[in-house]
Order: C-alpha cells, then sequence, then structure tokens
C-alpha cells in the first residue's frame, strides 16, 4: 500500500508540473495576443504596462534596440503615438493598424520563470481618405508581416513581456503587392537617442528586410530530431549562389545576464 500510495504522489507531482507549465503557455499567448489588441489601436500606454521592469528589458524595432522600461516608453509612447496619433492614447478617426498575432509556439523554462515564444504578425494599415488631408501618412495602405522571437519573464507571479524582438519581414503596398515593394521600403532606424528624442539606445548588427528572406532564428529545437537549424541554412543566397554569398545569418540578442554584460 505504501509504495502505491507513493506512486500516486509521483503521478500527482507530474500532472501538476505538466498543468503548471500548460497554464503558463496559455497566459503567454494571452499576453502576447492582448499586445497585438493594444496596438491594433493605438493604445501605447496599455502596451508599455505589458513589459517587465526588469533592467535587460528591451523592444528590438526596425534595426535598434531600445533598452529598458524607459526605453519601451520612448518606442511606443513616444515615438509611435507621435508620429500616428498625434501623442494621444489611443486610436484616430480613420487610421486603421491591425496586428494579429498568429502561430504562437512556447517554450517555458524548467524553472518556470522564463519562456520564449515566436509569433507572426500579418498587419493591414493605412487611412481613410476622409483624412488624407490632416493626418501626416496622407492617403496610404499598406500590408507587413513580421515574426517575433520574444522572451518573458514571470514579475511577481505575474507573466510580462521581457525582450521583444520584431522583425518585419516585407511590406507592399495594398495597389501594387510585394512584387514591386522598392528595397529599404521602411528606413532602417539610423540615429540613436538622446541624437534623435525618440530613437533606439543601440543599432542592432545585420537588419532585415524584404526581398532580403534570411531566416529570424528558431529559439526552439527541431521537435523531432532535437537539432537546431544549420547557420548556412537561415542566410539567403540568390538562386543558385552560394550560402556563402549571402549576408551572415541573423543572431538573437540575448539579456546582459547571459552575454557577460554586453547585450
Amino acid at each position: 500500500m505504501s509504495n502505491e500510495i507513493e506512486q500516486l504522489k509521483a503521478v500527482v507531482e507530474k500532472l501538476q508540473s505538466q498543468v503548471t507549465r500548460l497554464s503558463d503557455q496559455e497566459d503567454i499567448r494571452k499576453l502576447q495576443y492582448t499586445y497585438g489588441y493594444y496596438l491594433d489601436k493605438c493604445l501605447y500606454q496599455q502596451v508599455a504596462d505589458l513589459y517587465a521592469d526588469h533592467p535587460d528589458t528591451c523592444v528590438e524595432f526596425l534595426g535598434g534596440r531600445y533598452n529598458g522600461k524607459e526605453g519601451v516608453k520612448r518606442l511606443y509612447i513616444g515615438r509611435f503615438s507621435k508620429s500616428f496619433v498625434a501623442g494621444r492614447n489611443g486610436p484616430v478617426h480613420g487610421f486603421l493598424l491591425d496586428h494579429p498575432q498568429m502561430q504562437g509556439i512556447v517554450d517555458v523554462d524548467a524553472d518556470g520563470t522564463q519562456a520564449k515564444g515566436r509569433f507572426r504578425s500579418m498587419m493591414s494599415a493605412g487611412t481613410h481618405d476622409s483624412i488624407k488631408d490632416t493626418h501626416p501618412r496622407g492617403l496610404v495602405q499598406w500590408w507587413e508581416g513580421g515574426i517575433y522571437e520574444n522572451e518573458y519573464i514571470k514579475e511577481n507571479g505575474v507573466w510580462k513581456i521581457f525582450r521583444l524582438k520584431y522583425f518585419p519581414f516585407w511590406h507592399a503596398t495594398f495597389e501594387k503587392g510585394w512584387a514591386h515593394t522598392k528595397p529599404n521600403y521602411v528606413p532602417f532606424l539610423s540615429k540613436t537617442y538622446p541624437e534623435d528624442p525618440h530613437g533606439p539606445d543601440v543599432l542592432c548588427d545585420h537588419p532585415m528586410l524584404w526581398p532580403d528572406t534570411r531566416v529570424v532564428p528558431f529559439h526552439y529545437e527541431h521537435p523531432v530530431t532535437g537539432e537546431q537549424v544549420a547557420d548556412d541554412d537561415l542566410r539567403a543566397p540568390h538562386f543558385g549562389e552560394d550560402a556563402s554569398t549571402s549576408k551572415p545569418p541573423l543572431v538573437l540578442s540575448k539579456p546582459k545576464s547571459e552575454t557577460n554584460g554586453t547585450a
């Protein structure tokens, strides 16, 4: 009887661990989906509040890294809010900026305090004809596709965004599509803070935009082979050319605690 009780205890502990992991994964997906819904409607204060207070918190966007909670606010409440909605928190009439969050793959660390997630966004954005003379973007409509490779952290029992790394993979006007998108369609960030009051703290190496099709590295191993994708397979040479002719593979940044003090 005592052996059976011990076996049952072991089963219960295993099930509790599995339930906790599944619950954490669902909480993180909900967190990322919530991020998308707030971003859709330019609720930038609410977006910033989803980020952790950890000193290594950051957000990477368009070739720049915004460090710390202050950097996060500088991007969303500073750059985005002033550019899209004249500095307010919330939408303005006639401006579309939908960011659906899809294909979420979430992996929680063994200790249950940090996690990584890969998501995709397919953005539709633009202005209505009725505001073309009053909105700074004029009359415009565009598509955008991007990949997130994010890190999350549990602070005081609550999952928060730790390091959001967004790679806008392609852009296209609604009228002509992606086949005719000009290189560097959206210019990479080129100046850092404070030279640019809304700029990043650091410029990232080897940023990518369509038609560059390098692979955003996967945080996870292959579910069957247990292997990572080889670096050369992450590159994107021209048709028929060797991988060595391509730009270097993209590399995901890591927090300072994992890089001997350099992010």
